[in-house]
């Protein structure tokens, strides 16, 4: 597939007064090296043709509310404060279809090399979920994984984030996240958008969805995620 132009990649959001999540984060000396990662049971291999992409964002103050113990070797450096303090962190990038059916591990993946692991501990701050997104999804968009990563983190680091403070100390819903959403990023509108939640209702996740040449479009309606009337509460950050 023909890759859009780092100077394409640059200018999908025009800044805003809104910036990026703060973020803290010291990248290890070494990054400890990840499983292999293969299809489970019954989850198929699927190469349809690309239609668009969606940018999956996590909320990590809500991932490490969750875990079991953040001082396991998944979580550690994320959630225990080995690598810094995170807001929003990057799950992956995904290749989507046209119709439900995405995508996926598309070609055999070998471990991701230690200094591109480490060179973006600080976006996805978890060896092992680099090393999923790489075989599950990356495979599916080249064949190396540093350009993976790198369109990846181009897009990631061109978002903008509202406060998500002020939206945690007031009541909000699935739109209401949404109009935040396209408040701080101009050139993205509400419906390209997609909010996910957990089962208690948390934010979990939010995901841009984007076309071909990977600008913002709007999402189909497998991908939209939570209707703008659900209620939605949001995990602060630690203090």
């Amino acid at each position: 597939m023909r890759w859009p132009s780092v100077a394409a990649l640059a200018l999908l959001f025009a800044p805003t007064a809104a910036e990026a999540q703060a973020l803290a984060c010291h990248a290890p000396d070494r990054v400890p090296v990840p499983r292999l990662e293969q299809p489970r049971r019954g989850e198929p291999v699927r190469k349809p043709p690309i239609a668009g992409y969606l940018l999956a964002m996590s909320w990590s103050p809500q991932h490490c509310a969750t875990v079991r113990n953040p001082k396991e070797a998944r979580d550690r450096f994320q959630c225990a404060g080995e690598g810094g303090r995170f807001g929003w962190v990057l799950h992956g990038l995904w290749p989507e279809a046209a119709n439900p059916g995405y995508p996926q591990w598309c070609r055999p993946a070998k471990i991701v090399p230690q200094p591109v692991l480490r060179q973006h501990m600080c976006m996805t701050p978890s060896a092992q979920l680099l090393q999923h997104e790489w075989a599950k999804h990356g495979t599916c968009m080249s064949p190396h994984p540093a350009a993976y990563f790198r369109s990846a983190e181009m897009l990631f680091r061109a978002v903008r984030f509202p406060d998500m403070n002020a939206l945690a100390a007031k009541p909000q819903s699935a739109g209401s996240i949404r109009r935040a959403f396209a408040a701080a990023n101009r050139g993205v509108s509400e419906p390209m958008i997609a909010v996910s939640i957990d089962r208690q209702g948390w934010l979990d996740e939010v995901r841009l969805c984007l076309g071909p040449r990977m600008r913002p479009q709007r999402c189909r309606p497998f991908q939209a995620g939570a209707r703008d009337p659900r209620p939605v509460r949001v995990r602060p950050m630690p203090r």
